[in-house]
């Protein structure tokens, strides 16, 4: 490499070139792997060949000196590594171990997207998940269920679930963690606080992006919707938004999971936006078939974990 060379150029000016040259060739002689590698290849190499390759051979040195201590290499996340290729001498860079589990989490990562979801969620995986009743064993069996039986791209329902249950018992986490698990995999899944969403579509009707945000929610492989019954709702949204997405889904048979305060049998009532008129009743009851259809109910009990 042009550093090398320069380097190697700076060392050798003067007149003591050859007392240089030869201190360089001791100390680049002297360096174990460098050593461990003439020793294996001695059948290959001669004095000519190893003098012609030194600048390789000192890049080696130097930069595996950096890497051994921990400070910033050529290349960083790659660690060198010394090769013979006829008479030529190459040094390669490998990825190390480090990098390697680095880019792993990153793809991971990259295959859970989340809208407005807190961190701790989305880092949220099934090892940490506490079971210590009935309802969180049999939530977490459910999830395994899933998990074990969903093959991706084949045909017919695989219904997702309905996660609810009091404050603080672990609804978004258990998603969070379903995520995680199906990202290790090479599934992607996008979670969504269902709030914040429903506000940010009341926001995009001025700049008409609406149905961009409706047709994303749609579409995606898996789609988690956290807290249903806790944003703040109107027919339009209710009918307009929520329902064109999971009509959608069911169609297409798209696994969705839920997670809310509120039953099945509660969010029903919820839905309905005044008592009078059987209208508003067939249309919180259309939702709700729809989310039957799409997931199986699953409670969630205990205490409250955020305290």
């Amino acid at each position: 490499m042009d550093k090398i060379e320069r380097t190697l150029g700076q060392l050798f000016q003067g007149r003591d070139f050859e007392k240089q040259y030869e201190a360089l060739k001791q100390q680049v002689f002297a360096y174990e792997p460098v050593k461990a590698f003439l020793q294996e290849n001695q059948s290959d190499l001669n004095e000519q060949i190893i003098n012609q390759n030194l600048s390789k051979l000192y890049e080696f040195m130097t930069e595996h000196q950096k890497y051994r201590d921990k400070q910033d290499t050529l290349m960083p996340g790659y660690a060198p590594r010394l090769s013979l290729d006829g008479e030529y001498i190459t040094v390669t860079y490998y990825p190390t171990e480090e990098k390697i589990q680095a880019d792993r989490q990153r793809a991971v990562e990259k295959r859970i997207r989340s809208l407005y979801m807190p961190k701790q969620i989305m880092e949220a995986t099934l090892d940490d998940f506490t079971i210590d009743n009935e309802s969180r064993s049999a939530a977490f069996l459910s999830a395994g269920e899933f998990l074990s039986t969903y093959q991706q791209g084949t045909t017919g329902m695989q219904k997702g679930l309905y996660i609810h249950g009091s404050f603080g018992t672990g609804k978004s986490f258990l998603l969070g963690a379903i995520a995680k698990d199906l990202a290790l995999k090479g599934i992607s899944s996008t979670l969504v606080y269902l709030p914040e969403f429903m506000r940010e579509i009341k926001q995009s009707i001025a700049d008409n992006s609406v149905g961009e945000k409706i047709q994303f929610a749609k579409e995606t492989d898996i789609l988690m919707l956290d807290d249903i019954g806790a944003e703040s709702m109107t027919t339009w949204t209710r009918d307009e938004v929520l329902g064109a997405i999971l009509q959608f889904r069911m169609q297409e048979e798209l696994p969705t999971f839920f997670s809310s305060n509120y039953s099945m049998e509660q969010l029903e009532s919820h839905l309905m936006f005044s008592n009078n008129g059987n209208e508003e009743r067939m249309k919180a009851r259309r939702i709700m078939e729809r989310i039957r259809y799409l997931a199986t109910e699953v409670e969630l009990d205990g205490r409250n974990r955020r305290y």
